[in-house]
């Protein structure tokens, strides 16, 4: 196709810049005609709206879905995943089964989460059945850890809704609604700190599900040693991983950033726990995020001119088991060290690779399969239409002792044959 993609972006970051210009792509404006808009949600929210918004052509491709929120905002998530749940429980489906105490065996993977301040009364109630628990209070709809503070006593809330300036929790508006977590307060630790996985994940069509996973995450780590001691509530530096918090640690390292890479974390744990249980780990990763993917695809709006990559945040706790925190719908492209400059840029060119195969002016009708030569390094996570053809959804595994969570096959407990619904 003749012509070079014509670029915006309301991001200045070289990883960006430096991406489109080696491609030989034309900067241009917004008001002039362009192809390919990498921009902020806010920006996408102008460009779909009912008012502002305007008619995208064949040509032209943005880098988020019009209600990427329904992801990305950790009450929506939730709601969302509840929902999920809920369909596939009514459905009679094997992955929604529960253990006696009322557990979801393969669903389980968000930790337990009300909305403030709509559920109070719910939290509340859940709150005194284990009053010792500790609880991670977050604003919906802020990131880097802002407005984040963990609490141990209903008093505190009551404060908090104080100091919110309401005398009563029903008049709040949604733009001070809060999420409560049960806080993962058994970590899995490592050199006595507590740390996060950043996932990448990229989503080029929601229906059907295309999705795919890159292999160059890393491990964020608090800068100060975990404890679980009431007594460091109030210390984010050892609770929160975010670097836009640890970075002002006195103990941030500027070198390394505080981050080792998955693939460092995967040597240490099949050195430190075995291979199979590491395998299982990481099984079980990504079995959550295409679970998450699955929740929100029936309501977000399948936009052909839009691809998203997103930053999934996961926590694993001192018995191996990933909990998916929360999915930022702009991962953050600055760079803290050079190898997260490397990353990054690398990160950004490998997306294009996919979104706009070969360079070209992109064309929405194409059908978002590109061949796996282009994936650089990105590998395939999951394909609906893939799964499907193959018959792999409705497929019959019959090795032993395998759970229909992670890799499909068995039933944990009855050892009977359930279907398969993992690749």
């Amino acid at each position: 196709m003749a012509g070079k993609v014509k670029w915006v972006t309301d991001i200045e970051k070289s990883v960006l810049i430096n991406n489109f210009e080696k491609r030989g792509w034309v900067q241009v404006t917004e008001s002039e005609d362009w192809n390919f808009y990498w921009m902020s949600v806010q920006t996408i929210r102008n460009v779909f709206s009912v008012e502002t918004g305007y008619r995208l052509s064949d040509d032209q491709i943005v880098n988020h879905f019009p209600n990427h929120y329904e992801l990305t905002r950790k009450d929506l998530m939730v709601k969302n995943i509840k929902r999920y749940r809920k369909e596939l429980e009514k459905e009679g489906s094997p992955l929604a089964e529960k253990d006696e105490n009322g557990k979801y065996l393969y669903l389980d993977f968000v930790p337990v989460t009300y909305m403030l301040p709509a559920d109070y009364n719910l939290f509340v109630e859940e709150f005194r059945k284990n009053p010792s628990s500790t609880w991670i209070m977050k604003p919906c709809g802020k990131a880097q850890g802002k407005g984040i503070f963990l609490i141990n006593r209903l008093s505190q809330i009551k404060k908090w809704s104080r100091d919110s300036k309401t005398s009563s929790f029903v008049s709040q508006s949604t733009k001070e609604a809060y999420v409560i977590s049960l806080y993962i307060n058994n970590p899995l630790l490592i050199g006595g700190r507590k740390f996060d996985l950043r996932l990448y994940v990229l989503v080029s069509t929601y229906r059907p599900l295309r999705c795919y996973m890159y292999k160059l995450g890393f491990c964020r780590f608090c800068t100060v040693k975990y404890t679980p001691s009431t007594s460091e509530l109030d210390n984010m530096f050892v609770h929160l991983t975010n670097v836009a918090i640890q970075k002002h640690g006195e103990d941030y390292n500027h070198i390394h950033g505080g981050k080792w890479t998955v693939s460092n974390l995967r040597l240490y744990l099949e050195s430190t726990r075995g291979r199979e249980v590491t395998s299982k780990l990481f099984d079980e990763i990504h079995w959550i995020i295409v679970q998450s993917l699955k929740a929100v695809a029936p309501v977000m709006n399948n936009d052909k001119h839009c691809f998203e990559c997103y930053g999934y945040d996961i926590i694993i706790d001192d018995k191996l088991k990933p909990w998916l925190i929360e999915v930022n719908a702009s991962p953050s492209l600055t760079s803290s060290t050079a190898n997260d400059r490397i990353l990054k840029y690398n990160l950004i060119n490998d997306t294009l690779n996919i979104a706009v195969p070969n360079g070209e002016i992109p064309d929405c009708k194409w059908n978002k399969s590109p061949p796996r030569e282009v994936l650089g390094h990105y590998e395939i996570l999951y394909d609906e239409e893939l799964a499907q053809g193959d018959g792999a959804e409705r497929e019959l595994r019959s090795r032993p002792g395998q759970t229909p969570g992670p890799k499909g096959g068995r039933s944990r407990d009855t050892g009977r044959t359930v279907l398969t619904t993992w690749k």
